[in-house]
Protein backbone atom coordinates (compact mmCIF):
# COMPACT_ATOMS: atom_id res chain seq x y z
CA UNK A 1 0.00 0.00 0.00
CA UNK A 2 1.45 3.35 -1.05
CA UNK A 3 1.85 6.13 1.48
CA UNK A 4 -0.80 8.80 1.68
CA UNK A 5 0.17 12.27 0.49
CA UNK A 6 -0.37 15.60 2.24
CA UNK A 7 0.19 19.07 0.81
CA UNK A 8 0.74 21.48 3.69
CA UNK A 9 0.77 25.10 2.64
CA UNK A 10 2.79 27.32 4.95
CA UNK A 11 5.12 24.74 6.47
CA UNK A 12 8.36 26.65 6.97
CA UNK A 13 8.00 27.07 10.74
CA UNK A 14 5.70 27.01 13.74
CA UNK A 15 2.42 25.06 13.41
CA UNK A 16 2.90 24.37 9.72
CA UNK A 17 6.33 22.83 10.28
CA UNK A 18 4.90 20.90 13.22
CA UNK A 19 2.18 19.45 10.98
CA UNK A 20 4.70 18.46 8.30
CA UNK A 21 6.88 16.82 10.93
CA UNK A 22 3.99 14.90 12.48
CA UNK A 23 2.62 13.63 9.19
CA UNK A 24 6.07 12.51 8.07
CA UNK A 25 6.52 10.74 11.41
CA UNK A 26 3.28 8.88 10.76
CA UNK A 27 4.51 7.62 7.40
CA UNK A 28 2.86 10.08 5.03
CA UNK A 29 4.52 11.66 2.05
CA UNK A 30 4.54 15.39 2.69
CA UNK A 31 4.80 18.26 0.25
CA UNK A 32 5.39 21.44 2.22
CA UNK A 33 5.52 24.98 0.93
CA UNK A 34 7.73 27.86 1.97
CA UNK A 35 7.74 31.47 0.89
CA UNK A 36 10.90 32.79 -0.72
CA UNK A 37 14.22 31.04 -1.11
CA UNK A 38 15.74 31.22 2.37
CA UNK A 39 16.52 28.01 4.22
CA UNK A 40 13.90 26.95 6.77
CA UNK A 41 13.19 24.18 9.23
CA UNK A 42 11.23 22.43 6.48
CA UNK A 43 14.42 22.08 4.44
CA UNK A 44 16.10 20.43 7.43
CA UNK A 45 13.14 18.09 7.82
CA UNK A 46 13.24 17.20 4.14
CA UNK A 47 16.95 16.37 4.25
CA UNK A 48 16.41 13.97 7.16
CA UNK A 49 13.26 12.35 5.77
CA UNK A 50 14.62 9.79 3.27
CA UNK A 51 12.58 11.43 0.53
CA UNK A 52 9.24 11.47 2.36
CA UNK A 53 9.24 15.28 2.59
CA UNK A 54 9.68 17.64 -0.35
CA UNK A 55 9.79 21.43 -0.40
CA UNK A 56 7.95 23.69 -2.83
CA UNK A 57 8.12 27.47 -3.06
CA UNK A 58 4.86 29.42 -2.81
CA UNK A 59 3.67 32.86 -1.85
CA UNK A 60 -0.02 32.12 -1.78
CA UNK A 61 -0.94 35.81 -1.89
CA UNK A 62 0.31 35.78 -5.49
CA UNK A 63 -2.24 34.09 -7.81
CA UNK A 64 0.39 33.33 -10.44
CA UNK A 65 2.41 31.36 -7.88
CA UNK A 66 -0.67 29.33 -6.95
CA UNK A 67 -1.19 28.56 -10.63
CA UNK A 68 2.46 27.58 -11.11
CA UNK A 69 2.41 25.19 -8.14
CA UNK A 70 -0.87 23.70 -9.36
CA UNK A 71 0.80 22.99 -12.69
CA UNK A 72 3.87 21.44 -11.04
CA UNK A 73 1.69 19.11 -8.97
CA UNK A 74 -0.89 18.41 -11.68
CA UNK A 75 -0.13 14.68 -11.79
CA UNK A 76 -0.23 14.16 -8.02
CA UNK A 77 -3.19 12.91 -6.01
CA UNK A 78 -3.54 14.41 -2.56
CA UNK A 79 -5.14 12.68 0.40
CA UNK A 80 -4.91 15.90 2.38
CA UNK A 81 -4.71 19.54 1.38
CA UNK A 82 -4.10 21.67 4.45
CA UNK A 83 -3.71 25.44 4.27
CA UNK A 84 -1.95 26.97 7.26
CA UNK A 85 -2.11 30.75 7.14
CA UNK A 86 -2.31 33.48 9.69
CA UNK A 87 -0.83 36.91 10.19
CA UNK A 88 -1.78 39.58 12.68
CA UNK A 89 -0.67 43.15 12.82
CA UNK A 90 -1.23 43.79 16.49
CA UNK A 91 -4.16 44.61 18.73
CA UNK A 92 -5.38 47.81 17.10
CA UNK A 93 -8.98 49.08 17.30
CA UNK A 94 -10.52 48.77 13.87
CA UNK A 95 -11.09 52.50 13.52
CA UNK A 96 -7.33 53.05 13.73
CA UNK A 97 -6.32 50.32 11.27
CA UNK A 98 -4.80 51.60 8.02
CA UNK A 99 -6.56 50.42 4.89
CA UNK A 100 -3.41 48.75 3.61
CA UNK A 101 -3.04 46.74 6.83
CA UNK A 102 -6.66 45.64 6.74
CA UNK A 103 -6.30 44.49 3.14
CA UNK A 104 -3.05 42.64 3.87
CA UNK A 105 -4.55 40.62 6.73
CA UNK A 106 -7.75 39.83 4.82
CA UNK A 107 -5.91 38.76 1.68
CA UNK A 108 -3.48 36.55 3.62
CA UNK A 109 -5.89 34.98 6.09
CA UNK A 110 -9.12 34.69 4.10
CA UNK A 111 -8.89 35.30 0.35
CA UNK A 112 -5.61 33.50 -0.41
CA UNK A 113 -6.45 30.23 1.41
CA UNK A 114 -9.72 30.00 -0.50
CA UNK A 115 -8.08 30.75 -3.82
CA UNK A 116 -5.74 27.88 -3.10
CA UNK A 117 -8.54 25.52 -2.06
CA UNK A 118 -10.48 26.33 -5.24
CA UNK A 119 -7.40 25.79 -7.39
CA UNK A 120 -6.29 22.49 -5.83
CA UNK A 121 -9.61 20.81 -5.05
CA UNK A 122 -9.46 18.66 -8.18
CA UNK A 123 -6.14 17.16 -7.04
CA UNK A 124 -7.66 15.92 -3.78
CA UNK A 125 -8.83 12.29 -3.85
CA UNK A 126 -12.63 11.89 -3.79
CA UNK A 127 -12.50 10.69 -0.19
CA UNK A 128 -9.67 13.05 0.77
CA UNK A 129 -9.67 15.99 3.14
CA UNK A 130 -9.40 19.75 2.63
CA UNK A 131 -8.46 21.53 5.84
CA UNK A 132 -7.80 25.17 6.66
CA UNK A 133 -6.32 26.57 9.86
CA UNK A 134 -8.88 28.79 11.55
CA UNK A 135 -9.08 30.06 15.13
CA UNK A 136 -11.56 30.35 17.96
CA UNK A 137 -11.10 34.08 17.44
CA UNK A 138 -13.05 33.61 14.22
CA UNK A 139 -16.08 32.52 16.23
CA UNK A 140 -18.82 35.15 16.51
CA UNK A 141 -20.39 33.33 19.44
CA UNK A 142 -17.18 33.24 21.47
CA UNK A 143 -16.28 36.89 20.94
CA UNK A 144 -17.22 38.34 24.30
CA UNK A 145 -14.08 40.40 24.96
CA UNK A 146 -13.18 41.89 21.58
CA UNK A 147 -9.61 42.82 20.73
CA UNK A 148 -7.44 41.91 17.74
CA UNK A 149 -10.27 43.19 15.59
CA UNK A 150 -8.84 42.62 12.14
CA UNK A 151 -7.40 39.18 12.88
CA UNK A 152 -10.77 38.10 14.29
CA UNK A 153 -12.56 39.51 11.26
CA UNK A 154 -10.22 37.73 8.85
CA UNK A 155 -10.81 34.35 10.49
CA UNK A 156 -14.58 34.94 10.57
CA UNK A 157 -14.38 35.78 6.87
CA UNK A 158 -12.40 32.60 6.25
CA UNK A 159 -15.05 30.55 8.03
CA UNK A 160 -17.83 32.20 6.01
CA UNK A 161 -15.99 31.60 2.75
CA UNK A 162 -15.52 27.93 3.62
CA UNK A 163 -19.25 27.64 4.32
CA UNK A 164 -19.96 29.15 0.92
CA UNK A 165 -17.46 26.76 -0.64
CA UNK A 166 -19.12 23.78 1.06
CA UNK A 167 -22.53 24.91 -0.21
CA UNK A 168 -21.22 25.42 -3.74
CA UNK A 169 -19.82 21.89 -3.86
CA UNK A 170 -22.50 20.24 -1.74
CA UNK A 171 -22.41 17.10 -3.88
CA UNK A 172 -18.65 16.60 -3.40
CA UNK A 173 -17.40 13.83 -1.12
CA UNK A 174 -14.43 15.69 0.37
CA UNK A 175 -14.09 16.10 4.11
CA UNK A 176 -13.93 19.83 4.84
CA UNK A 177 -12.42 21.03 8.11
CA UNK A 178 -11.81 24.37 9.75
CA UNK A 179 -9.30 23.63 12.52
CA UNK A 180 -8.61 25.59 15.68
CA UNK A 181 -5.20 24.59 17.09
CA UNK A 182 -5.79 26.14 20.49
CA UNK A 183 -3.84 29.03 21.99
CA UNK A 184 -0.33 27.96 21.02
CA UNK A 185 3.03 29.42 21.97
CA UNK A 186 4.02 30.78 18.57
CA UNK A 187 4.95 34.18 17.19
CA UNK A 188 1.26 34.78 16.63
CA UNK A 189 0.02 33.22 19.88
CA UNK A 190 2.62 34.89 22.07
CA UNK A 191 5.01 33.53 24.73
CA UNK A 192 2.31 33.29 27.41
CA UNK A 193 0.10 30.88 25.46
CA UNK A 194 -0.69 27.70 27.43
CA UNK A 195 0.04 25.19 24.65
CA UNK A 196 3.27 24.25 22.93
CA UNK A 197 3.38 23.21 19.29
CA UNK A 198 4.15 19.65 20.40
CA UNK A 199 0.99 19.64 22.52
CA UNK A 200 -1.28 21.07 19.82
CA UNK A 201 -0.15 19.44 16.60
CA UNK A 202 -0.76 15.73 17.40
CA UNK A 203 -4.31 16.63 18.37
CA UNK A 204 -4.84 18.56 15.14
CA UNK A 205 -3.57 15.59 13.12
CA UNK A 206 -5.65 13.10 15.09
CA UNK A 207 -8.74 15.24 14.50
CA UNK A 208 -8.09 15.53 10.78
CA UNK A 209 -7.47 11.81 10.39
CA UNK A 210 -10.44 10.82 12.55
CA UNK A 211 -12.87 12.60 10.25
CA UNK A 212 -11.38 11.36 6.99
CA UNK A 213 -14.07 10.08 4.65
CA UNK A 214 -16.85 12.17 6.25
CA UNK A 215 -18.28 14.54 3.63
CA UNK A 216 -19.24 18.05 4.63
CA UNK A 217 -17.83 20.93 6.66
CA UNK A 218 -17.00 21.00 10.37
CA UNK A 219 -15.37 23.62 12.61
CA UNK A 220 -13.35 21.73 15.23
CA UNK A 221 -10.57 22.33 17.71
CA UNK A 222 -7.43 20.28 18.30
CA UNK A 223 -9.29 18.16 20.84
CA UNK A 224 -11.92 17.20 18.24
CA UNK A 225 -14.55 19.40 19.86
CA UNK A 226 -16.97 21.57 17.84
CA UNK A 227 -16.24 25.30 17.88
CA UNK A 228 -19.25 27.64 17.82
CA UNK A 229 -19.61 29.56 14.60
Amino acid sequence: MSARTALIVGASRSLGLGLATEYARRGWEVIGTVRGDRRTGLHDLAEASDGRVTVESLDMTEPEEIAALRERLAKRTLDLLFVNAGITRGDIPVGEVPTEMFAEVMVTNALSPMRLVESFRSLVAPTGTIGVMSSRQGSLGLNTKGGHDVYRASKSALNQLMRSYAARYADATHTLLLLCPGHVRTELGGPAAPLTIDQSVPGVVDTINRHGGEPGLQFLNYQDQPVPW
